[in-house]
């Protein structure tokens, strides 16, 4: 499976690498990674990268790692899931904690709910969110998602947000 390599003004999404491995555990030791699995350990995260990872070869699309164009270092992730037990294709996002604030993640989830149109035909995904998750709530906002309804989502309660029908076209 070749990822797709998806370029924005600063950012590279592209495929998981093992050297991503310390940005990761980093990230998901982290108490906020609550809404998205965390926390985790180092060997719970390397599960976690290689579920990532197999996405890709399982559904033919699945997550992003979104780097720094200049310098290639990791900030966060983007891209869509859809695991067996989801009603839908989900545009899923998280930005490392030292990166907050730069609007990398509306880029990077911008580029890759775009990239998810053109490279995969996923034109208007869903997100899934915890209602105690403010600063995912006004990503998905920002990006243009409206509430649609809530669920559960495996045990959670969750908002689900409906992203605008994309035209097909990359960012």
């Amino acid at each position: 499976m070749t990822v797709p390599r998806i370029e924005t003004e600063r950012l590279v999404l592209r495929e998981l690498r093992i050297t991503d491995l310390g940005d990761f555990v980093a990230f998901y030791a982290d108490p906020r990674t609550q809404f998205v699995g965390g926390p985790l350990d180092r060997v719970q995260t390397w599960q976690r990268m290689l579920q990532m990872a197999g996405h890709w070869q399982l559904q033919g699309y699945g997550l992003w790692v979104a780097a720094r164009a200049t310098t290639g270092e990791p900030v966060g992730y983007a891209g869509i899931v859809h695991h067996v037990d989801w009603p839908e294709p989900e545009l899923g996002y998280g930005i490392f904690e030292a990166w907050e604030g730069r609007g990398y993640a509306y880029e990077a989830a911008f580029a890759a709910r775009h990239a998810a149109a053109e490279h995969f035909g996923i034109t208007a995904p869903i997100s899934f969110i915890r209602p105690d998750n403010a600063r995912s709530l006004r990503l998905a906002e920002r990006l243009g998602a409206v509430f649609e309804r809530e669920t559960e989502l495996r045990g959670q309660p969750v908002h689900v947000y409906r992203h605008p029908e994309a035209e097909g076209a990359a960012a």
